[in-house]
Parts: structure tokens; C-alpha cells; sequence
């Protein structure tokens, strides 16, 4: 039987089992979160205990008789489990519900259909919406199992069933070839700051730790906000002058869960190349939560998936304007700063955040001189791009002489862009010295 989704006013029963045989447990209370954030009305949160899911409906006899009980009695209209179903089990408890049910995946996949506002955002969840109905095509087709025979009704033989994959099948091929295009643009344009030297900053964390307003707060944007689970799924770059480092691109990107759907991963893998391009993450931690290390370990999960965990990363407690802490910059033992504890919200301890950025960046930053000919006027506008240009001095050769100040990692990146090395930009008259971790260029007399 086939169950049409209604537009709104969507009475929901919540199921959840504790299973023995499980080592890293869903949570209940961020289920709830998430039916309330697709616009669900819970009105019934059943619960139980089993060793392993009953393969016929994940839930026994009894359990599924309490589930239907609550089901006729606030006429729900769909059962939602915290857990992955398979296919077989979602056709058979709607069978036996009368109603529809959704599983945890199906569940985050319609949060991300509702938050998705770009065209390539909306690619994205269709892409995933796709590659998971095409498995659970059963579900909604066994009235149209068989093609009618007699006059006038008899097909080629192809079942409304197959007819259905393969109209799905081209879809899928579709929608990957436009996301295709958007990876070459996207690509283009990671290219094009490469090209300037521009360091890029990434805020990555579990959703609803206050990325997007800490990201509103650093660059005074208008990024969407709200106290709800993947409120933010298109990613926002903005321009970030930092001090003693020149500027920067940030990127606001869509939140993690545990265990995010791997289709999910999958369709939004160029979204999340901005998250793997990036030279520092800032990993947003909502320290007022009491689930803090767990969320900061299935972020580490995620970012070790997407190829993302070897990129240097700095981790920003928020929310501590919910605790009676002070605002703080934590080290290790050499030093380096791996935490600061700030309030996006309130603003306790965001002006510590911009000093660290530049302490991180440059860290290995390179006072430098350099003489240009006039056929390098690609790389002196980059310099001048990037604001690392001090002072400059012409020549009556037409070439010119700059001081400089920018980060190691930026100046590689500039002379591979110009396709030269340090050594054909030196020459024979100019040698260099490494001194205190700054590189001076001189003239040799």
C-alpha cells in the first residue's frame, strides 16, 4: 500500500529500542529534536528493549500491538523509528500500522529536502532522496506489482515495479552529471583563491553547536540562524580581514550527526570539499552540552571519512555564556593554542578568536624582499591581492623591489600558481638567509 505524504499537520508516534547488541546507542532526546526540526508534533515516544531487531518488523508482537494502540489513539499519521530499517521491515509496519513509517535516515534526508535553498543544495538531497527510495520502491508499488493483462491492457512485459527503477536509475544519472558541473565551478573557484594565496578557514562542528552564529558574528553577515537541527545546509564563504594576516575566506558549512547517513556524504561530497581544501578548521564544540565529547568524536568520525583529519584544526568551545566560566585561550605544551572558550551569542571572548587565527597562520610567517622584472606583473598584483606587499621600490630597469610579510604556506602557493621556484625568483645576485623563522632576501654585493 502506498501512503501519500501530507503537507502538514503531522501527528507522529517515536519509536525507540535500546538493543543489546549495540555499542553506540541513538539518542532519544536529539530524535526528538529532529522530528520537531522537520515539523513533526510528537504525541507518543514508545520504548523498549530487545537483544537484536526482529527481522520481520524490528519490533515483536507485543511491542508492535503497543505501537498500534498509540497510533488509534492519536490517529498518528506516521511512525518514525530512531533506527535504520530495512526495506522489508518499513513495508511490513505499515502493513500492519495502516500508516506511514520512517526510519532515522529517511527522517534527517526530509530535514535536509526542507532546509535546502540553492540549486545545488537541492541536487544534493535529491541525489540522496534517490539513491535511497531505490532500494524501498516495494513499499509504495505492490498495488502495481504486475502490468493488467487482457485487451487493450497488455505491456512489453516490464512491471510497473522495474518501469519505476529505471525511470530512477535515469534520474540518478542526471542529477550526478549536474552535480559534476557544480564540482568543476566549485573547483574553479578554489582555484581562483588559491591563485590570490587566500588562506581558507573552515567552521565545522555537530549541528546546532552555533556555527552560523559565530559565522555572523566574525564577518556581520546575515547567515540563517536558528535553535534547531540543520538549520544551515548551503554553505556561505565570506572575506575576514585578520590582523597581522592579511585576509582570509571562512566557510559556514552544514552540521554533523552521529551516524550521517553515507548517501548523505556521498551527494554532498562537493559541499564538503570545502571542508578538505581548507588550511585550518575551526571545530565548533557546544560546551554547554552534556554530550560534548561524544559529538566532538562523531565529528572526528565524519571528518576522517570525508579525507579531512590530517587538516590542522582548532577547537572553539561555544556557548559559554550557558556555563560560569571566563573566556580563556587553551595550549599544549609547546605552546600552541588548541581552544578558546568564547560566546558567539553574547560576544565573551570573541575578540581571542581572530588573535589566535593569525597566531596559527602565521606561524610561519616570512618577512621577505624581493626584485621583480616587469614580465612578474602577474605576481606582484597576487602580492598586492593579498595585502602582503610592505613597501615597494621601483628600478629604472622597469622591475621593482617589494618587502613582503605572508605566510609560508601562501607564498608557496603563489609561486606555484606563477609556475616559478624560489631559486628562479632569487636569481644569481640575491641569496637568502633564514633567520628567527623569518626568511630575508638580500642583495649579494
Amino acid at each position: 500500500m502506498f501512503f501519500d505524504r501530507p503537507e502538514s499537520g503531522e501527528c507522529a508516534v517515536l519509536v525507540h529500542l535500546n538493543l543489546s547488541i549495540e555499542t553506540d546507542r541513538e539518542d532519544p532526546r536529539e530524535f526528538e529534536e529532529l522530528v520537531l526540526s522537520a515539523g513533526g508534533d510528537p504525541v507518543a515516544f514508545v520504548f523498549g528493549q530487545r537483544h537484536a531487531p526482529h527481522p520481520h518488523s524490528f519490533v515483536g508482537a507485543g511491542k508492535l500491538e503497543e505501537v498500534a494502540e498509540q497510533v488509534r489513539l492519536h490517529r498518528a499519521e506516521v511512525v518514525l523509528f530512531n533506527h535504520t530499517l530495512s526495506p522489508g521491515q518499513q513495508r511490513n509496519l505499515e502493513k500492519a500500522l495502516q500508516c506511514r513509517v520512517t526510519d532515522r535516515i529517511g527522517l534527517i534526508l526530509d530535514i535536509f529536502a526542507q532546509r535546502a535553498r540553492t540549486h545545488e543544495g537541492k541536487l544534493q538531497v535529491e541525489l540522496a532522496q534517490l539513491q535511497h527510495a531505490s532500494t524501498r520502491l516495494v513499499h509504495g508499488w505492490t498495488h502495481l506489482e504486475r502490468q493488467k493483462g487482457g485487451i487493450g491492457l497488455r505491456g512489453p512485459g516490464e512491471t510497473q515495479l522495474e518501469s519505476d527503477r529505471r525511470l530512477i536509475r535515469a534520474r540518478i544519472k542526471t542529477v550526478t552529471g549536474r552535480l559534476e558541473k557544480v564540482e568543476k565551478q566549485r573547483e574553479l573557484g578554489r582555484r581562483s583563491r588559491r591563485r590570490a594565496a587566500l588562506p581558507c578557514l573552515c567552521l565545522v562542528g555537530y549541528t546546532n553547536a552555533g556555527k552560523s552564529t559565530l559565522f555572523n558574528a566574525l564577518t556581520a553577515s546575515r547567515v540563517y540562524v536558528a535553535d534547531q537541527l540543520f538549520a544551515t545546509l548551503d554553505p556561505t564563504l565570506r572575506h575576514l580581514d585578520v590582523a597581522n594576516c592579511g585576509p582570509v575566506v571562512l566557510a559556514d558549512t552544514v552540521g554533523f550527526i552521529r551516524h550521517l547517513p553515507h548517501k548523505l556524504v556521498e551527494a554532498f561530497r562537493a559541499t564538503l570539499a570545502e571542508t578538505t581544501n581548507a588550511d585550518l578548521l575551526l571545530h565548533v564544540i557546544d560546551v554547554a552540552s552534556t554530550e560534548r565529547f561524544e559529538q566532538i568524536a562523531q565529528v572526528e568520525e565524519v571528518l576522517t571519512e570525508i579525507g579531512a583529519q590530517h587538516i590542522p584544526r582548532l577547537e572553539v568551545f561555544n556557548k559559554l555564556d550557558l556555563l560560569a566560566q571566563s573566556p580563556r585561550v587553551d595550549r599544549d605544551e609547546n605552546g600552541r593554542p588548541v581552544r578558546v572558550w568564547l560566546s558567539a551569542q553574547s560576544g565573551a571572548g570573541l575578540e581571542l578568536l581572530p588573535r589566535v587565527i593569525a597566531e596559527l597562520l602565521g606561524s610561519e610567517m616570512l618577512q621577505l624582499q624581493v626584485r621583480l622584472t616587469p614580465a612578474q606583473g602577474s605576481l606582484r598584483a597576487h602580492l598586492y591581492q593579498f595585502g602582503a606587499v610592505l613597501q615597494e621600490c621601483h628600478g629604472d630597469d622597469g622591475g621593482s623591489t617589494l618587502q613582503l610579510r605572508l605566510p609560508r604556506s601562501a607564498w608557496r602557493r603563489l609561486l606555484a600558481s606563477e609556475g616559478v621556484t624560489e631559486e628562479q625568483l632569487v636569481g644569481a645576485n640575491q641569496s637568502y638567509n633564514v633567520l628567527n623563522s623569518h626568511v630575508v632576501y638580500a642583495d649579494r654585493q
